[in-house]
């Protein structure tokens, strides 16, 4: 699998995840719409929504759609992974690529529920996938090969950046990047009020922000400078920014969001030992 011009791709999962990948995937023309494949149990208004947003197909026969796909993408959320390997596995075949974006969910998880042993690669993107920034990690399940890691790394390449990283660290790379954007807009939320009430209007608050936050990403990638030189080249002594940021220290500004990645961290472990525990009580 070395391009996906000719490959047929049935997603498992139609949120959020799913919408930036697809997006991100048609932006980058690696694959015309009409060979992806979109299906979810409960919500068919979703599905139509895709299909009308992005002119993907609308699966009308589950099993079908599997079988005649080359890569099967796992899109849904943990909690509903279980139930979905026991209706989608019998469908899926050893020469098909099982591709999981499934935070805390591992591959030998996924592999020993499969009935035949097929490629099963782990994937964390973020949403960013929708504008084609995403930051990806990408791992290898036990029977893929090296070839098919690098295609896929080059899929997500192709929506951001993507680095292969061995599997023990996916539940870290969730609890950084796969969340991460979260933890961005939960600041811009809070800088956007600050703006407004300090009298700018919401209008020229967002602009001013947005360009910010991107100008400071951009600073962080062109310059490859340390964060904490960067910090310090803005901050004059006895100048507004110190002021502010004598603020954040106080309140353990730092400190806080390092806990925040760690328990996000913990928690992609705790919901792959949840669906382990799962289907192994559904499999005696």
């Amino acid at each position: 699998m070395t391009t996906l011009e000719d490959q047929r791709l049935f997603f498992a999962g139609a949120g959020s995840m799913a919408e930036a990948i697809i997006k991100g995937l048609l932006q980058a023309h690696l694959v015309p719409p009409q060979h992806i494949t979109v299906y979810n149990r409960n919500h068919p208004e979703r599905l139509q929504e895709l299909a009308r947003l992005y002119g993907v197909r609308v699966s009308t026969d589950r099993d079908a759609d599997i079988a005649a796909a080359d890569c099967i993408v796992f899109a849904m959320k943990p909690y509903t992974i279980v139930e979905a390997l026991a209706q989608l596995a019998p469908a899926i075949s050893a020469h098909q690529l099982v591709i999981s974006v499934v935070a805390g969910i591992s591959t030998s998880l996924i592999e020993c529920h499969l009935r035949q042993p097929t490629a099963v690669i782990r994937a964390m993107p973020n949403t960013s996938s929708f504008v084609q920034e995403s930051a990806t990690a990408v791992s290898r399940g036990r029977y893929v090969s090296d070839e098919q890691l690098e295609s896929v790394r080059q899929i997500f390449a192709s929506v951001g950046c993507a680095v292969i990283v061995d599997e023990s660290l996916l539940d870290a790379v969730t609890g950084l990047s796969g969340s991460g954007p979260a933890y961005v807009y939960y600041m811009a939320e809070a800088m956007l009020k600050a703006g407004q009430s300090c009298g700018l209007s919401a209008q020229t608050s967002r602009e001013l922000l947005v360009q910010t936050l991107y100008g400071a990403a951009r600073m962080l990638q062109e310059t490859e400078k340390d964060p904490a030189e960067l910090r310090r080249n803005v901050t004059s002594p006895n100048g507004t920014t110190m002021a502010a940021i004598g603020v954040l220290d106080q309140a353990q500004v730092q400190d806080i969001l390092v806990r925040a990645v760690q328990r996000a961290t913990e928690r992609a472990g705790e919901m792959g030992r949840e669906a382990a525990a799962e289907l192994q009580s559904l499999s005696r």
